[in-house]
């Protein structure tokens, strides 16, 4: 249910109401008695969840946090002089000859 706020206009005294959707607005002021009273326009009521079970991980299956933990990678280790990236180096084709690192082979366009 809403809280609507309500300010009499003949005495100026404001207060507010917990009110269903369905109920018409309040008329007369609890303080003067006179039928003066006016429904604010307010910025409206924010949703407050109270306790535990909120959280998007609370409703997951047992098979779904499982598989979740599964999946988490490897923690990253340091990095030592031997886990550097190498520079390129020269690389074996399909046919076992050897090859440069810019991917010319030795023998083609060679001039003689």
């Amino acid at each position: 249910m809403p809280t609507y706020e309500y300010q009499c206009s003949a005495c100026k005294h404001r207060f507010e109401e917990l009110q269903s959707f369905s109920e018409p607005p309040l008329k007369k002021c609890p303080a003067c008695k006179k039928r003066k009273l006016e429904r604010l326009l307010g910025a409206g009521a924010a949703i407050i969840f109270k306790g535990s079970g909120f959280y998007q991980t609370d409703y997951r299956s047992e098979s779904y946090k499982s598989a979740a933990k599964a999946d988490v990678p490897a923690a990253p280790t340091e990095k030592t002089g031997t886990d550097a990236p190498k520079a390129p180096a020269a690389t074996t084709d399909t046919s076992g000859s050897k090859t440069k690192s810019d991917g010319k082979s030795p023998g083609k366009n060679a001039k003689s």
